[in-house]
């Protein structure tokens, strides 16, 4: 079943499917939905983010963004799915509000995977309730108060990952040093190659992002960096028709060698034999998978 709320005057969208694999298609009219998945059956589920795998077992949950391709396995258990585009909430415009951005949305890291642990499950299933039945109260302040709830809603989760996903080494200026230059590669990334550019906007230096890295995980900034260019590219030679040199090009590379130099040391094979090998992956069979987007 899906809940929406429509907000005409400024084309605001939001919605709450019951099971999103089954019922994605009666949303694809809807363009640039930021997604909150959470599996709520008790048995695990495959979802497919730009080609790789991710599991949710029960009462996991996770993200994606208008920027990458979702798709299910058929059969697979129903997954709850809250979906909004920025007209109904801009998460970069009320950022300073919810600081989710660059940790559960729009980050340069793994895709975050959350876990409800025991007592969040009733806490969380209240929530979803209190969403049904406001997406069913048709009134004139129907959409600030759905507002508010997802903002509640992202701000839970986000705590969540900054406990479950970040290690308690950081202190919470060291995350928000973290969070913020992952929105910048995020931001950047085509035209900023470079630690020190990073740095520069963060007011910086190279090695003490570096430091801070390696204390945070074992990605340092430039892998980071590296790996977003990369995936941008894995992203348009999988679903657009463009040539490598087109793609090359719109990432900032003058050299189409560079461009593949760089790929294949991300990846370990050149670009053309990635698109090859995709093709012949779960991905490229739809028989196999329903509802990419």
């Amino acid at each position: 079943m899906i809940y929406t709320f429509n907000g005409s005057e400024l084309n605001a969208y939001f919605g709450l499917s019951t099971d999103y694999a089954r019922e994605r298609d009666q949303l694809t009219k809807e363009q640039g939905l930021i997604h909150i998945l959470w599996n709520q059956s008790n048995q695990a589920s495959t979802v497919f983010v730009d080609n790789t795998p991710i599991v949710l077992k029960p009462n996991q949950l996770t993200t994606s963004t208008y920027l990458q391709k979702v798709a299910f396995e058929k059969g697979s258990s129903p997954i709850a799915a809250f979906s909004f585009n920025r007209e109904f909430y801009c998460i970069n415009t009320h950022d300073h509000e919810v600081s989710c951005n660059g940790i559960i949305f729009f980050g340069t890291q793994s895709i975050p995977i959350i876990t409800l642990r025991d007592d969040e499950i009733d806490k969380f299933e209240m929530l979803y309730r209190v969403f049904v039945d406001e997406f069913t109260t048709r009134d004139n302040i129907q959409g600030e108060m759905l507002q508010m709830l997802l903002k509640r809603l992202i701000i839970k989760i986000t705590r969540l990952a900054k406990t479950q996903l970040i290690t308690k080494e950081l202190d919470n200026n060291q995350i928000e040093i973290v969070r913020k230059f992952n929105v910048l590669v995020e931001t950047h990334f085509k035209t900023k190659k470079q630690v020190a550019d990073y740095a520069d906007m963060l007011f910086k230096s190279p090695k003490t992002l570096s430091n801070l890295f390696a204390k945070f995980n074992q990605k340092s900034p430039l892998s980071i960096i590296h790996e977003r260019i990369v995936l941008e590219a894995k992203r348009q030679l999988l679903y657009t028709d463009k040539t490598t040199k087109e793609i090359a090009h719109e990432l900032g590379f003058d050299e189409v060698s560079s461009f593949h130099k760089l790929f294949k040391k991300v990846t370990s094979m050149a670009p053309q034999r990635f698109k090859h090998e995709a093709k012949n992956t779960a991905i490229g069979k739809n028989e196999q998978l329903v509802g990419k987007s």
